[in-house]
């Protein structure tokens, strides 16, 4: 079943080398998207940041996607050639110490990875950014161990008050579908209430760009009946041959799936920068298009329906205050759509569907 915790995407202070922040910023299935990540928001992070990221295969689908980004020139929400990456920042280039050290975060409390972070950052007094992935340490693991991780991380962040510890979720894995749910579902209610930093590999992977969710997947994007059987199809092959190649999406190599993936896994890796140096997640009021959905009444003080183009069934929508949180998310089920907002408080507040985002007003 989805997970029970609403996730918020949540504001971030401008980016002052803490990693005190009011709340948890969750990188999600919701931020897998170019739009509407700002051309400044890019050039602020690749000015701000210095990243180390440690990772084997499954992690590598992270920089295979934003390799093969670069150069891009139709895509959809491509805001030109500004999304370079190296090994130290050169030509104005996002700086990544890519594998920075060797492995990953191992299986079962393994911690073994902290000790040579400590070691890497007293000769490189400029990182600000540290991430590290998992590949299959999710997916065997126990409470305790995973506690460990956390408790690790938690460690680090104290000793390093000036480094932003990124936290991640283990990707999808049909075969030990209960125990890896369990895990990330851990490490997600630690982020949440603990206001952390996470890149929620597992949901971005849990998705395709139209918001469809598949229970029962597997890191290839295979998707089944049920957890290990029944076999349904692969979501990522099924979304790239009914879509433009070069415009919807675009091709590369990620380890262990498909080109899809490897875009999102891309595209929510640029939100989570642009995020860390300061951006709230939104590109403002006066750039969205006001017509895409009918909303009335608006302003509204009871309930809003919403008249939604038929294309856009099946995929959700989203509700933003205006310090870019989620208050309110619900599949699209029908042409005809009602939101209860006496729950909200009155102000201006960002809905936000496939087809873009609109200004709704709650008096």
């Amino acid at each position: 079943m989805k997970r029970t915790v609403i996730i918020l995407l949540c504001v971030l202070v401008p980016f002052l080398g803490t990693t005190v922040f009011a709340q948890a910023i969750i990188i999600d299935h919701t931020c897998a998207q170019l739009e509407p990540m700002p051309a400044s928001a890019i050039l602020q992070a690749k000015q701000a940041l210095h990243i180390a990221y440690a990772h084997t295969s499954h992690g590598s689908q992270i920089i295979t996607g934003m390799t093969a980004l670069i150069g891009q020139t139709n895509l959809k929400g491509y805001k030109g050639d500004i999304y370079r990456w190296n090994e130290g920042g050169g030509g104005g280039a996002l700086d990544i110490d890519d594998r920075f050290i060797p492995g990953d975060l191992g299986h079962n409390g393994d911690v073994s990875w902290a000790d040579p972070t400590r070691a890497y950052l007293v000769s490189h007094p400029d990182v600000n950014v540290v991430m590290y992935s998992w590949c299959g340490g999710c997916s065997d693991n126990t409470p305790q161990g995973i506690q460990a991780y956390l408790d690790q991380m938690n460690e680090l962040e104290q000793e390093y008050p000036n480094i932003t510890f990124v936290y991640m979720t283990g990707h999808r894995d049909i075969w030990s579908d209960a125990t890896l749910k369990a895990s990330n579902q851990q490490i997600r209610d630690y982020c949440v209430v603990n206001n952390k930093v996470l890149y929620d590999f597992a949901d971005i992977e849990s998705y395709n760009p139209d918001g469809v969710y598949y229970e029962f997947a597997n890191d290839n994007c295979d998707y089944y009946s049920g957890p290990g059987t029944g076999l349904l199809g692969n979501w990522a092959e099924e979304w790239q041959n009914t879509h433009t190649e070069g415009v919807d999406w675009y091709d590369c190599s990620p380890a262990h799936t498909k080109a899809l993936n490897g875009n999102l896994k891309a595209y929510a890796a640029w939100w989570l920068w642009c995020r860390l140096a300061g951006w709230e997640g939104h590109a403002g009021i006066d750039a969205y298009n006001q017509d895409i959905i009918k909303l009335y009444p608006n302003p509204a003080t009871d309930k809003i329906s919403l008249e939604i183009p038929i294309n856009l069934l099946n995929s959700y929508l989203y509700v933003y205050n205006q310090l870019g949180q989620v208050v309110w998310q619900q599949q699209i089920t029908s042409e005809i759509s009602v939101i209860d907002v006496k729950r909200l408080k009155p102000g201006v507040y960002l809905l936000k569907t496939d087809a873009g985002i609109q200004k709704l007003m709650v008096q």
